[in-house]
This record gives C-alpha cells, structure tokens and sequence, in this order.
C-alpha cells in the first residue's frame, strides 16, 4: 500500500508519534526493499481476561499487520513478576511465576479474536531475562540515571508525596527497553502512560548501535463510569469474554460523547456518518459490531432484537436470572449478591431516585423483604425473577 495510506490507517486515533518522519523513512524504505517493519507490542500478563481497552493495541496491531508488517506480541512473563509503574500510585502487587503463565495462556486464546495468529509472532522475554546472570541485568542499570528516573510523572509525584518507590521498579523501564534491543523493533506501541518506557526503549537501541524504534502511543480507553481508565479492578470494564447481553447493556450505558471515541479506537466505521446518526441509533450499532467481534453477527442481531422489545416496548426481558427467598432476604441483600448493585450505598441511592420497584410497585425501604413470586427491576436494564417458597 502506498506511504499516505498506510501513515493514514496507523496514525487513525493515535496520541504520541515519535516521529512522523522516522516513520516516513522507515514506512519508505519498507516499500522500496519489500522488507515488512518489526512492529513490538509488550503485554505483562498481570489478569487472565482481557477488556476493550485492551483491544485498542490489538486492533492497532491487526492494522499493521492488514499492512503487511511484522507484528511481535511479546509477552512479559519475566517482567510481568516485577510489575509496570506506569500511572501507579503506589508499589505494584508482585505475583508469582505460576500466576503469571496461566494469565499468559488465556491470553493466546483471547488475541485470536483479533489478530491474525497465522502471521502472529509470539515471544516471551523470559526467553533472553531467563538466561542473564544477576550482574548482566544490573548491568542494564548504567543506561539510566536516578534523576532520569525520578523525571516520570508518577515517579515524580510519589517521591513529592512522600510514598515509596521501589528500586525494583526503576528496573521495570530498563527491561523493557532491552526487550526493544532483543527484537530489533522498528516501531513500538504502546498507552500513552507507556510513554517514557517507549522512550527508553528508543535510548537503548541507540546504545547498542541500532536504529531507534518509531514511538507510537494509544489513548487510555475510559471504561463505562466515564471518568477512570478501563480495568477490571475499578469493576468498570467491557470484557471480550462475556455474555453478548451484558456487552450489550454496558455499551448502552456509556455516555455519547464517550461512545464517539469507543468508535475512533473500536471500529473502523466512518466517524462523519457516525456523527450524523441519531445517539440511541448510534449507541445500539456501536453495541451490534462489538458483539459481532467477539461473538457472533446472529448475537448481536438478537441481544439488539431484545433491547428493542424491553426497553423500547417496555417489555420485561424473555430469561433474567431467578432468585429463590423463603422471605427472610431483602432487597438490599438479594441485589448484591448477585451483583445487580455494588454496595449497600448504591442500593439506597437507588431507592431514593425511585429506580427499584418489584412487581412494578417502588421500593422504598432497603429493608423490604419479597414475599411473594414476581420481577425485581433495577433501573431500565436489570432484572431479577423472585421466586418465593414458604
């Protein structure tokens, strides 16, 4: 494909290019020696299922490869015991060896959804960690300084606050960057909170005689509260692996200025077009090609059938999960057990905005026990069967 297309499709919803001329000049001379650029992608296996923020690399990823570059998924199975400091606010848990392969086993089965695994090239960075001595790795330590360090903006501000720092994780970017040195990377890509481990990588390149990886960076995905980057441990997530309805559900409740970005760096749609439809219209397609990504086209044909009838007939759904109570259970206990609400705050802030009702009678007491078989509602989109046994 020719240069403008291609810096066109890598640069679509991109942040931080490092630079367009050093990727003009490599994208060049990939054309003119028919040589496909390295592309290098790190991923630390820190939790076993991956989400739609996630995706934003990968799908970043399948594009180069659509390219005809070389992608390299690599795996931090040695780093990923040590823990990334970017945008933490505190020392990173460490987990053990055991941990970290099984996470990275659940993770081929889940970038297949996405990549072309047939020209995917998998690497474990175990493989060159594994075989260093403890002075080879300390040895990566003369590459930086303690004020270089000390520079990053979460390093920055945990110093300034008083909150420790390991010197452990001063190693992290250094391994990282030699992860670069190993593979030869042309291009790296990474979240915009990667920016200074991206930077050293292009640092120890230089150091070792080779050309500078391009530096390409990704926004954070904000996850469905519309304030906080997408992760499972802020219980905001999309995740890949779940049920087409409650992909469905969870697309719906983002807000429309965050749905346009959900399209920038999820779809390939056309944003113009995007713009012009109606936001309901363009939220329940938003929802049908997600689903279609990671489900099926017959899935999101019915999870969108099915919000048409319950929320736009006012329709109770055809399956909800059933809740069995001898009548001792309340409400506030019967939500959060099986995870309708987060908290028993959730549950009376509900309650007063008028948002629980069973057998369309509103709740006004958390205390409030079923007694009788009929639907818990929760808002417009959750549902509980109760049913009662004496």
């Amino acid at each position: 494909m020719e240069l403008e297309r291609q810096l066109a499709i890598i640069k679509r919803g991109a942040v931080d290019l490092i630079s367009e001329e050093e990727l003009r000049n490599k994208l060049q001379l990939s054309i003119n020696t028919r040589r496909p650029l390295k592309i290098k992608a790190g991923f630390d296996p820190t939790a076993p299922d991956l989400h739609l923020g996630h995706t934003v690399l990968l799908r970043k990823l399948r594009q180069f490869q659509d390219l005809g570059h070389e992608v390299y998924f690599l795996i931090g199975d040695f780093t990923g015991q040590i823990g990334d400091p970017s945008g933490r606010s505190e020392i990173r848990k460490q987990l053990s060896k055991q941990e970290v392969d099984k996470n990275a086993l659940t993770y081929k089965s889940q970038v297949a959804k996405i990549l072309n695994m047939s020209k995917l090239k998998i690497v474990f960075n175990s493989k060159w960690f594994g075989k260093m001595s403890g002075v080879q790795i300390l040895e990566l330590a003369t590459h930086a300084s303690v004020s270089q360090m000390l520079s990053r903006d979460d390093f920055k501000k945990r110093y300034a606050s008083g909150v420790n720092i390991s010197i452990l994780e001063f190693v992290y970017p250094l391994m990282q960057g030699y992860d670069s040195v190993m593979l030869e990377a042309d291009v790296e890509i990474g979240g915009t909170d990667q920016i200074f481990n991206l930077l050293v990588g292009r640092q120890f390149q230089k150091d070792f005689k080779q050309p500078e990886q391009v530096v390409l960076t990704m926004p954070l995905l904000e996850g469905t509260d519309g304030i906080q980057k997408m992760s499972k441990s802020y219980g905001n997530y999309i995740g890949i692996n779940e049920p087409a309805k409650e992909i469905f559900g969870k697309v719906m409740s983002i807000s429309d200025t965050l749905m346009l970005k959900y399209y920038e760096l999820l779809t390939d749609e056309d944003l113009g077009k995007v713009k012009e439809m109606h936001p309901k219209e363009a939220k329940v397609n938003l929802a049908k090609i997600i689903i279609t990504q990671y489900h099926s086209k017959q899935a999101a044909e019915n999870e969108a059938e099915e919000f048409k009838r319950v929320f736009s007939q006012k329709e109770i759904p055809s399956e909800m999960p059933v809740v069995l109570t001898d009548g001792t259970l309340t409400v506030k206990t019967i939500l959060i057990e099986n995870k309708l609400v987060a908290s028993g705050n959730e549950v009376r802030r509900l309650i007063r905005e008028g948002a629980i009702s069973f057998g369309n009678k509103k709740i006004d007491n958390e205390s409030f026990m079923p007694k009788s078989e009929d639907i818990l509602k929760v808002g417009s989109r959750r549902f509980l069967k109760i049913k009662y046994k004496q």
